[in-house]
C-alpha cells in the first residue's frame, strides 16, 4: 500500500484509499487485524493523528471495526448490505439535492428500477412483506393522518415491495431510489394528490403480488408514474405561474 506526499489530496485520505483498496481487492480479508497505528505511521511515513483520521474515514464507511484489550486493534469488517443502506440513501440525497436532478428524470429513474423488481417480487414476496404492504395500506387510508406520516407510510410500503424481491443486491442499490428519489417527490406532490387515488393503486400492486402476478404488479406501477408525474408537472407549472 502506497500514497504519494505530493498529491493535493488529504494524506489521510490517501491512506484510508490504499487500506480501501487493499480490502476491495482482497489484499487484506474478513477479520484480518490492521498494523498498529505506529506501524502504519511508519509504513506512510505519516504522523499517528494523521493515520488516526484515515483509521476514522474507514470505520465511518463500516470498513474496519475497532476492538479494545490485549488482543484488539482495527481489524477488516464484514461489510452488510443492510449497514449500507444508510450510506447509500445519504449518497443518492446528496446527489439529487445537488445537481438539480429534474423531477421527470428522478420519477423515470425511480420507477424504471421499481418496477425491475416487481416480477421477482411476485413470485418471491412472503406473509411478512404483504402484511407490511397491507398495514401501510391501512394507515394511508386513516384521515387524521399527516402529511409527514403519510409519506413515510408510501416509503415503507415501496420498501416492503422492493424488499420482496429476496434480493438483497437490488434492495442495497434501490435503497436511494425509494428512500432519496421517493421523499423527493412525496414533497413536490403531497399538496396536490388524491391519498384515495394512492391507496387504490397501492392495494392493486399488493393484490397483485399476493396472487403472484407480475404483470397486474407493473400495470398499477406504470399508473402509479404516469399519475405521479402528472402531479409533478402541474404543481411546478402552478408555481411557474404564482
Amino acid at each position: 500500500m502506497k500514497i504519494d506526499p505530493d498529491k493535493k489530496i488529504d494524506l489521510s485520505a490517501q491512506i484510508a484509499n490504499a487500506i480501501r483498496d487493499a480490502i476491495v481487492s482482497g489484499d487484506m480479508i474478513v477479520d484480518e487485524r490492521l498494523p498498529s497505528e505506529a506501524e502504519l505511521s511508519d509504513q506512510f511515513q505519516v504522523s499517528r493523528p494523521t493515520v488516526r483520521e484515515a483509521l476514522k474515514r474507514l470505520a465511518a464507511q463500516s470498513l474496519i471495526r475497532t476492538q479494545r484489550g490485549a488482543t484488539g486493534g482495527a481489524f477488516v469488517n464484514r461489510l452488510r448490505y443492510e449497514e449500507a443502506y444508510g450510506q447509500q440513501v445519504t449518497t443518492s440525497t446528496l446527489l439529487l439535492s445537488m445537481n438539480e436532478v429534474s423531477f421527470d428524470v428522478a420519477c423515470e429513474a425511480r420507477y424504471a428500477l421499481e418496477r425491475a423488481c416487481a416480477p421477482l417480487s411476485a413470485q418471491r414476496r412472503d406473509p411478512d412483506h404483504l402484511a407490511t404492504m397491507r398495514a401501510e395500506i391501512h394507515r394511508q387510508g386513516q384521515p387524521g393522518l399527516s402529511d409527514e406520516s403519510f409519506c413515510a407510510s408510501d416509503v415503507t410500503f415501496h420498501r416492503a415491495l422492493v424488499d420482496g424481491a429476496g434480493n438483497p443486491v437490488l434492495s442495497y442499490q434501490l435503497a436511494g431510489a425509494v428512500e432519496a428519489m421517493q421523499p423527493l417527490m412525496n414533497m413536490i406532490t403531497f399538496t396536490a394528490r388524491s391519498r384515495e387515488a394512492i391507496v387504490g393503486l397501492h392495494t392493486r400492486i399488493a393484490d397483485a403480488l399476493e396472487a403472484h402476478d407480475a404483470a397486474g404488479a407493473d400495470a398499477a406501477l406504470v399508473e402509479l408514474e404516469a399519475y405521479t408525474l402528472t402531479l409533478g408537472r402541474d404543481v411546478m407549472a402552478a408555481r411557474e405561474k404564482a
